[in-house]
């Protein structure tokens, strides 16, 4: 029986896992732990780090296997690191499954900047008060030293005491909808919507409210994958070429 690792807790982790089950390879879904209580795919589940490429590389001859996908967070760059120098260790396909990034339409007001720290930057230099942050609980000691604004941080898990006095942590895990994402820029008298490029439908909600309330948008843009990697945006793609 073919022997597929996918690493990576997203959506489309899970549907790839789903989908070659059923087509009857064994698949090993790879979890970071980071998240509590996580939606698990079907298959076998291992969770927590593999410490590093050597670790990985090693952990992929132990367990024979054929082929490995990465359809982990398109932030996750240090794990796809690793799968990168661990494929060309040990000879094992590498796949990289990544979603479409999200695209402006008309009326829409982003700025579009490379890293945490220049939106950061960009907060400290523009006029807002009040700040929506959707960049992840771990991301958010690189905004609390902003001074004279309040943010709204929404994160599935409770980010790193302590958490400063300007901070309102909103604990929630989408899907979201576009009405729920209106109330909130309307309840919390929202002035700017910061966020990273993480794709999909799941969480695009609050950018369709962004552009109906003329809220402006800071992007982060994805880091860039490895060199020489394959990269698919489908689901059904990747379940081909994990098939072989």
């Amino acid at each position: 029986m073919r022997r597929v690792l996918i690493l990576g807790g997203t959506a489309e982790a899970r549907a790839l896992a789903a989908e070659l089950t059923g087509e009857g390879t064994h698949v090993v879904s790879s979890l970071a732990g980071r998240v509590r209580n996580p939606r698990l795919p079907v298959g076998e589940v291992r969770e927590g780090g593999f410490g590093g490429p050597d670790g990985l590389a090693a952990w992929l001859a132990t367990e024979r296997i054929d082929a490995v996908v990465d359809a982990t967070h398109p932030f996750a760059a240090r794990m796809t690191a690793s799968a990168a120098e661990a494929s060309a260790r040990t000879g094992v396909p590498l796949l990289l499954l990544r979603r479409p990034g999200w695209r402006e339409s008309p009326g829409d007001a982003w700025q579009r900047v490379s890293s945490l720290e220049e939106a950061a930057d960009r907060l400290a230099e523009g006029a807002a008060g009040r700040v929506f942050l959707t960049t992840g609980r771990r991301s958010l000691p690189v905004f609390t030293g902003l001074s004279g604004m309040w943010l709204l941080a929404r994160s599935v898990d409770p980010p790193d005491a302590p958490v400063p006095a300007h901070v309102h942590v909103l604990l929630d895990r989408g899907p979201y909808t576009v009405e729920g994402e209106r109330s909130l820029i309307h309840e919390h008298r929202l002035d700017v919507l910061v966020t990273k490029d993480s794709g999909g439908e799941m969480t695009s909600a609050k950018l369709v409210a962004a552009r109906e309330l003329g809220l402006p948008v800071i992007m982060v843009d994805r880091p860039a994958p490895p060199p020489g990697i394959l990269l698919v945006d489908t689901v059904t793609a990747a379940a081909a070429w994990a098939q072989g």
